[in-house]
């Protein structure tokens, strides 16, 4: 969105102030590559996540929820933006947001909204400062990566509070026969305990504000490393969680030649041990489990400040992790363990509660958001609202697929695996890294240009292990869903090329 767009959303959106408090407020809880299928709620019976169920008992709780892109910031843009990767152009991790952008936290603040972040935005430049010039008030930041370490908040906070403030927070301290990634820092210390307490403390100043809110508040767990604080070390000890088939070097080998380099980057994981594999999946979940419980306290603050009846509270996530299905650890593909995300969004008396099994984008999230605050939709958002699924007024077209794209060799090319754009030849013998997948209610069509592509029969095969894509059976298949894929490509910007003066009234 582009930032000769926001004054007129803001004139249009202009309240007076005994209006303000009449808008609803927003509190955004996002995980870090956490799975869909890592909630107990989308039928999980191992993991512990008492608080999000009891939450997605009041919710729209959606099962074909997708990202646009299986990879941190590209995500993360286009749930602020409401737009595709290539269209807001944060295409790979730590690249500088496009000034032409206006995040839904400008926006919201222009409308009359306080505005407020705790823990990662995974914004670029990834200071304080930056953030809030895109809009926050207020900025609590911790981006979870040492790198970033210099402009965390809470760094410095733990460094005049832990008595271990030497020890790396990510240091594991493990003990014989226990969990590997036990972590060497006490729980109250960590990064996850100090995201739900600065919340909370953040939550209770807004709610006595007088004016709407919007608050998001961003833990950096499930994400790996796997690090886990007593006592959750423990909680899965005895539990055996069910791990994914092995994969051997000849199933890669069968992959697109993008997929490929993506599993064989730097050190393969494909063959890891099964006992280590094993404490992975305890650890990830122990991981949940100390977002759940934080999730529960945020609540509570949130019911006692008296604004739970008029705050639009969601959860959400900006990818998934392979945990070692099709033997990758992290995302950066398009299989469902990375782009199908648990998606929760409640608001008391508006938003009917129950199931939703229709198609949504994390595109929609911005414009279905701004439809339940009765604030315009700003020009160029390429989301779709929801709203009216979820209300109940007015009539709701579901959508045929949903759609993602990703620059496959992010990962290779970032930092000590760079390897370098060679003409002719590409990214690591990649000529077109870029790639792009639709996926229908059935089918999902992942496009490689010039390496092939994936076409998956999800009715008879969700786990992605046969690709039709060069069946003979299947190619008016595989040639309805280019030809899908290339008019969404045409098309999606087209709102943005005719001037509003131009349209006939």
């Amino acid at each position: 969105m582009r930032r000769r767009d926001l004054l007129s959303t803001a004139s249009a959106g202009a309240l007076s102030a005994s209006q303000l408090p009449s808008r609803p407020n927003i509190l955004w809880i996002m995980a870090d590559q956490l799975r869909y299928d890592c909630l107990g709620v989308n039928g999980n019976p191992l993991t512990q996540t008492p608080h999000l169920d009891r939450l997605a008992a009041r919710s729209a709780v959606f099962s074909h929820a997708f990202v646009q892109s299986p990879v941190c910031v590209p995500s993360r843009v286009t749930y602020f933006t409401g737009r595709y990767p290539h269209a807001h152009r944060n295409r790979v991790n730590y690249t500088p947001l496009d000034p032409g952008e206006t995040l839904i936290q400008s926006r919201l603040q222009a409308a009359g909204y306080r505005t407020a972040a705790v823990g990662k935005l995974h914004y670029y430049p990834p200071t304080p400062a930056h953030a809030r010039s895109t809009g926050f008030d207020t900025i609590r930041l911790d981006d979870g990566v040492p790198a970033t370490d210099p402009y965390s908040d809470y760094v410095r906070w733990r460094k005049d509070n832990d008595p271990l403030a030497s020890t790396p927070y990510q240091t594991v301290a493990p003990k014989p026969g226990g969990n590997p990634f036990r972590g060497a820092i006490a729980y109250q210390h960590t990064p996850t305990a100090w995201v739900g307490r600065e919340t909370r403390d953040a939550l209770g100043g807004l709610a006595r504000s007088g004016q709407p809110f919007f608050l998001f508040s961003s833990f950096f767990k499930p994400h790996a490393p796997y690090t886990v604080a007593e006592p959750y070390d423990s909680l899965f000890n005895n539990v055996d969680i069910p791990l994914p088939r092995q994969v051997t070097l000849d199933d890669i080998g069968r992959l697109p030649l993008p997929v490929q380099r993506q599993i064989l980057r730097g050190r393969p994981q494909y063959g890891m041990d099964r006992a280590r594999l094993q404490w992975i999946y305890r650890s990830y979940y122990a991981s949940v489990k100390m977002i759940d419980d934080e999730v529960g306290r945020i609540f509570d603050t949130l019911r006692q400040s008296g604004q739970e009846s008029n705050t639009i509270v969601v959860f959400s996530t900006d990818h998934g992790d392979q945990l070692l299905e099709h033997g990758l650890e992290g995302k950066n593909v398009f299989f469902e363990a990375s782009v199908r995300v648990p998606f929760l969004i409640a608001l008391p008396g508006r938003v009917r509660a129950g199931r939703r099994e229709e198609l949504i984008e994390m595109a929609d999230v911005l414009p279905t958001l701004f439809d339940l605050c009765g604030l315009p939709v700003p020009a160029g958002v390429q989301g779709r609202s929801f709203a009216p699924l979820l209300t109940g007024a007015g009539p709701y077209t579901p959508r045929e697929f949903a759609f993602s794209e990703n620059i496959i060799p992010e990962v290779i090319t970032n930092r000590g695996l760079d390897m370098p754009y060679v003409p002719g030849q590409g990214v690591g013998g990649i000529l077109h890294p870029d790639s792009k997948m639709l996926r229908t209610a059935r089918w999902k069509f992942n496009h490689y240009p010039g390496n092939g592509g994936e076409l998956y029969d999800l009715a008879n095969d969700p786990a992605e292990e046969r690709n039709l894509f060069a069946s003979a059976a299947h190619q008016p298949r595989v040639r309805e869903m280019k030809d899908r894929l290339l008019d969404l490509l045409i098309t999606s910007g087209e709102t943005s090329q005719i001037a509003p003066r131009w349209l006939l009234q």
